[in-house]
């Protein structure tokens, strides 16, 4: 069954690696939007198509049918796109780590701290869904380079529910895209590319591979592998100082035509395509975890993004700001349950 999946897919196995090849080294131009738009259902495929996603989908859609889970897989070989679509994207990079990414039969990984590797959304040929809040997907673009994809949701409000549904849970539908939001620049300490092979490791179907043995066992190097605690619950979240409240876009055409989506891709006469309560709620849980991000990791930008093109980047928020953001994370602290929180998902420190 995997060899006729793989003949299914001839041209975009031959145009894919081209599209990974444009985002390992990214720079915004002319060729940006058409690899865009084949890396999306590559990466799709990619998670429908190994051993674990073909018996994923087998079991969502009650196949008893090897054929009929062929066509199954060829009709929704967009599934995720609309919500990855919708993500924050970041593009992280190994080169300061002397490991390097390792990789698995099941290459395009989701990871959401709270649904452990033995918990129901992840045993057998389950993942975490991708549509819940926390859950982030990523994938390995080479040795160096891995594309992570963060629900907006959860960059604004990381407070919430980890395994409540994104605000538009529809799949298979229009999203749009902005590209000078991509956070780029964020280099990974030896650590951080650790825990993010381990992960890997867990999530994969039977096998993983390295370019060196000893990557192959990142549990050995790790403070912590409990499963919240990797990056102190933060491992694979871009630098939220980057986001902002709102998101409404509204496209005019040439020939008078017009269209419009949501923050969540919701279109104008859909419920929650304006949600006053929703963005209340996000803008005050995104300035409570804009503080404490400036204090945990200090002033200098995790990753940064080409708003205003990529020679006129931004990698510091400023000192002033800075210390502005921190006396407002020690108001935070002293909010009931706060410093328990937080204490939940740090690593042990350093001997």
């Amino acid at each position: 069954m995997r060899h006729r999946a793989i003949l299914f897919f001839g041209k975009l196995d031959t145009i894919g690696p081209k599209a990974i090849d444009h985002f390992s080294d990214f720079e915004l131009g002319e060729d940006s939007h058409k690899s865009f738009e084949i890396l999306l259902p590559y990466m799709s495929v990619q998670k429908l198509r190994t051993p674990k996603g073909l018996g994923w989908l087998q079991q969502v859609s009650m196949s008893t049918n090897k054929n009929r889970t062929l066509f199954e897989l060829q009709r929704l070989q967009r599934l995720f796109c609309a919500i990855w679509t919708e993500c924050v994207w970041q593009l992280a990079d190994a080169s300061k780590s002397s490991t390097k990414f390792i990789i698995s039969d099941h290459p395009v990984v989701a990871y959401n701290r709270e649904c452990f590797p033995a918990s129901e959304w992840c045993c057998g040929y389950n993942d975490p869904d991708i549509r819940f809040a926390a859950t982030h997907t990523y994938f390995p673009l080479s040795l160096n380079k891995v594309l992570i994809l963060t629900n907006l949701s959860w960059v604004r409000n990381p407070f919430q529910n980890p395994r409540k549904l994104h605000p538009n849970p529809r799949l298979m539908r229009d999203a749009i895209f902005k590209f000078t939001d991509i956070q780029v620049e964020r280099y990974l300490t030896e650590e951080e590319v650790r825990e993010i092979n381990f992960i890997t490791k867990k999530r994969a179907f039977r096998y993983i591979a390295a370019a060196k043995e000893e990557w192959l066992y990142p549990e050995r190097y790790l403070r912590s592998t409990e499963w919240r605690k990797l990056g102190d619950g933060y491992l694979l979240m871009p630098d939220p100082r980057h986001i902002h409240g709102g998101g409404e876009v509204v496209i005019g055409y040439n020939n008078g035509r017009s269209d419009a989506f949501g923050a969540y891709g919701h279109k104008p006469w859909e419920k929650g395509y304006k949600d006053k309560s929703r963005d209340d709620k996000e803008w005050a849980a995104m300035l409570k975890f804009k503080a404490e991000w400036a204090a945990t990791y200090g002033p200098e930008y995790r990753g940064i993004v080409y708003d205003f093109g990529p020679h006129k980047a931004r990698y510091s928020m400023g000192e002033e700001w800075h210390l502005k953001e921190c006396e407002l994370d020690r108001k935070y602290q002293k909010l009931p349950g706060e410093r328990t929180r937080r204490r939940k998902l740090r690593r042990r420190p350093n001997a």
